[in-house]
């Protein structure tokens, strides 16, 4: 009981947009998967991406078949941010990334060769501040990252075996954090064996986590979702991953990660229930909402939103509108 008192509950719940207050903020969509829709949400948000840039991106285990498109980042990278650099962590599990050596192999292998990438914590760690947080006064995240200006968080939307669902906030949350402290922080309780933390609680710590790296860049970190190939597994799982059954939908771009994170929730919960049940069921069983509602309580964004479609002279639209005449996966 006493931990059900500390960690937030409801996590296995959605909470409809009409039941939800405060201010928006903006989201940009386009249905054009490609790169040069990637460019042109890029552009809306930009402005405030200055100095040495950050590309924080989940660069996956071999051969993984459902990662960001490698010719995409490349255009992106080569005609928007030439001097910015692809950034990573290193991870908690024992596989192809663990140590700085293995996943610069796996780097090689998965394409990741037309930018310099750097694996942040190749020369240990540093403390950032989390403001505010119940779990953590401040988390333990790869070195290199204060060597940066700015940060673009570049994610491939899709559900996690732990999480729920994988978006910005896990991108930065546990891909910020270094691979031997920092997730350990967030995963394990001391004396306990790795992954002995989950549900509401594991929420709440990835969320803190990566309010240390919002906080950290402030007004300078953008965010942007890429809804494409969308398994309930993450890309952490390679080639093992569960077959894509969700429709792929678009990309979002904001500099709001709350916003972002929700309104692609919002979009998986507005397909029809044959297209969304698997990817609904895992969010839902592993309270992956609560991330939503942790980002809301800490003030690192709205859930309210203004959806702006691009490919139809920029007006206002809802989750449902992005979603209709989603082709089932695979047709």
């Amino acid at each position: 009981m006493e931990q059900e008192k500390k960690a937030g509950l409801g996590g296995e719940h959605y909470i409809p947009y009409e039941e939800r207050k405060g201010n928006e903020s903006i989201v940009y969509f386009t249905r054009d998967l490609s790169a040069e829709g990637l460019i042109r949400l890029y552009e809306k948000i930009k402005e405030n991406l200055t100095g040495r840039v950050a590309v924080k991106l989940h660069t996956g285990e071999q051969h993984g078949p459902n990662i960001i498109p490698r010719p995409w980042v490349k255009e992106l990278m080569e005609k928007e941010i030439p001097n910015a650099a692809i950034v990573e962590t290193n991870t908690y599990y024992d596989g192809d990334r663990y140590t700085t050596e293995e996943h610069r192999k796996t780097l090689e292998v998965n394409g990741w060769t037309f930018a310099p990438v750097d694996i942040m914590d190749e020369e240990g760690t540093t403390m950032l501040p989390v403001k505010g947080g119940k779990w953590f006064t401040e988390m333990s995240v790869g070195s290199h990252e204060t060597q940066y200006d700015s940060m673009l968080v570049l994610t491939h939307f899709k559900g996690h075996t732990m999480g729920g669902f994988g978006g910005s906030n896990k991108n930065i949350g546990i891909g910020c954090a270094d691979g031997r402290i920092g997730k350990a922080m967030i995963h394990t309780y001391p004396g306990k064996g790795q992954w002995s933390i989950a549900e509401e609680e594991f929420m709440e710590r990835m969320t803190e986590s990566a309010k240390a790296t919002v906080d950290y860049f402030g007004r300078h970190i953008a965010f942007i979702n890429v809804m494409r190939n969308m398994s309930v597994s993450c890309d952490c799982e390679g080639v093992n991953a569960q077959p894509v059954v969700t429709p792929n939908v678009g990309i979002l771009a904001s500099l709001d990660i709350l916003a972002i994170d929700q309104a692609s929730v919002d979009m998986v919960y507005a397909m029809k229930e044959e297209d969304h049940h698997d990817l609904v069921e895992r969010m839902e069983s592993r309270h992956g909402l609560r991330q939503l509602t942790y980002m809301k309580e800490l003030g690192m964004g709205n859930d309210r939103y203004v959806l702006i479609d691009m490919d139809h002279g920029e007006k206002r639209i809802d989750a449902r509108e992005a979603v209709a005449g989603v082709k089932p996966f695979g047709k």
